[in-house]
């Protein structure tokens, strides 16, 4: 039995505790921050890139996969992007025994790695648009605390790359990526914010960011993805340039999106309660579980109708999984529970007697239902449990927000603020400094909650050019 800290007061104890016990990953390895995926984590990883690629294949995007090496030269080109990742690279300067004549680094992230092969696949128009995504890993030497999924050197990361004719086709593949992460989103039962960040905090090289945030309490936040969009900015460093119907010689414009493992991180920490993950049933391993409960005379019949369950679930495309360990139930109910499966089927001898089976999901809905309705019967409970599980994080989401007009409220509020904003980096960082956080930005599109009119800034009174902003802690 693993004794939960309380997710309220003390949220990372609660985290480290639960990852651990449902067994998603082991951070035991010896170097710090790269950990291992054990079985159930992995499954479960396999899920979300499964959604992702559904997710992103259909707006057209497809598959490839670059070296993991990046020449110094080539990192060398865009030099804001070197600003802001040369003292995270990990770097390679020996083959064998023998020193490289130019240095290697472990890829941060793709740009530099992408866009001179890119300059050679794009000559014509009629070789754009170029939009192509990889699932790799990529490094970075984080120097703060680390923490499983949400801060690692080892990362878990999907990052799609294009190349469009033009800054507005640029900006429409942005719109198109959104509208895909909307959809992983819901699958995943997750509400977010997406926000575009100040200047001061966008991604290292690019016009602007929208980053995808999760509040998580208490004021805190968690990125777990980012759009980006480059307009000219990779181009014109890497060469990558096409000719025009006219003849003319153009840079392309660029974007690219990317999601780590933090989303598996999310899921546990926006779902996850007291008694520990909460899986959706779309990422979950095992969707369900079969225990069955012997009898007076033995485990065999029951067993056997177990099995005989999980053969009919698969049949359907089920992730099922049967329990005949020699634990008790009520061990095993807990375990499963703490792993997060969506529903548990119980089957005893009074469940053989009466041809039925018990089922309890994940929230502590319970019922019984015949045999011969097994099927229809775990696909609507499975939705039931999903729709509830996505509305029960949608109060979350809602509640996790509250307005701020001065910056009394600002100091005052445990909830991430949403602050009337002029736009200035000074007023920004003003906030900033009230908070001992960040001002994350503009949300892109509406929010959960009833906002005043606009009358002035939250630090300088100012009245014109005012927008809505964020304030929070990121994680």
């Amino acid at each position: 039995m693993v004794d939960l800290p309380d997710k309220r007061t003390a949220f990372m104890d609660w985290y480290l505790a639960v990852v651990e016990g449902a067994r998603l990953t082991d951070k035991r390895y010896p170097v710090k921050g790269m950990n291992v995926w054990t079985p159930y984590g992995f499954l479960a990883r396999r899920r979300l890139d499964t959604i992702m690629i559904r997710e992103i294949e259909a707006t057209g995007s497809v598959p490839l996969e670059f070296p993991t090496l990046i020449p110094e030269t080539e990192f060398q080109k865009e030099a804001e992007h070197i600003k802001g990742f040369s003292t995270e690279v990990y770097w390679v300067t020996k083959g064998g025994s023998t020193p490289l004549d130019v240095p290697l680094l472990l890829r941060p992230t793709s740009e530099t790695a992408m866009y001179p092969v890119f300059a050679i696949w794009i000559r014509s128009h009629k070789d754009l648009p170029l939009n192509v995504y990889q699932i790799v890993n990529t490094f970075r030497y984080e120097t703060k605390t680390t923490r499983p999924f949400l801060r690692v050197r080892e990362i878990h990361f999907f990052e799609e790359h294009t190349s469009q004719a033009t800054e507005d086709l640029a900006t429409e593949r942005v719109a198109s990526n959104l509208d895909a992460f909307a959809r992983m989103a819901r699958a995943l039962c997750l509400p977010y914010a997406a926000v575009r960040r100040p200047d001061w905090d966008k991604f290292a090289g690019a016009h602007y960011s929208i980053a995808l945030d999760i509040p998580i309490g208490e004021a805190r936040t968690l990125q777990i993805g980012s759009i980006h969009h480059y307009r000219e900015n990779f181009a014109r460093p890497y060469e990558i340039r096409y000719e025009a119907p006219d003849g003319s010689q153009k840079y392309v414009h660029q974007t690219t999106f990317g999601l780590s493992e933090r989303l598996l991180g999310a899921i546990v920490a926006v779902h996850g309660d007291a008694k520990g993950v909460a899986f959706p049933s779309s990422i979950a391993p095992y969707e369900v579980v079969v225990v069955p409960i012997p009898g007076k005379a033995g485990s065999g019949d029951t067993i056997a109708a177990a099995k005989a369950v999980a053969e009919r679930l698969r049949a359907r495309d089920r992730r099922v999984h049967v329990d005949p360990g020699d634990e008790r139930p009520g061990a095993k109910y807990y375990r499963w529970e703490l792993a997060g499966v969506p529903l548990r089927i119980e089957i005893g001898p009074r469940e053989l007697e009466r041809k039925e089976v018990s089922a309890a999901d994940r929230l502590g809905k319970k019922a019984s239902f015949p045999l011969d309705r097994l099927e229809a019967e775990v696909d609507r409970r499975l939705a039931q449990y999903d729709e509830a599980l996505y509305a029960a994080a949608n109060a979350q989401f809602r509640s996790a927000f509250a307005v701020a007009l001065t910056v009394h409220d600002l100091a005052a509020s445990k909830h991430v603020r949403v602050v009337p904003w002029c736009g200035s980096e000074e007023c920004g960082h003003r906030v900033e400094e009230a908070i001992d956080g960040s001002l994350l930005g503009t949300p892109e599109g509406g929010l959960p909650l009833p906002l005043p009119k606009l009358e002035k800034c939250i630090t300088c009174d100012a009245s014109e050019g005012l927008r809505w902003a964020l304030a929070g802690r990121p994680l």
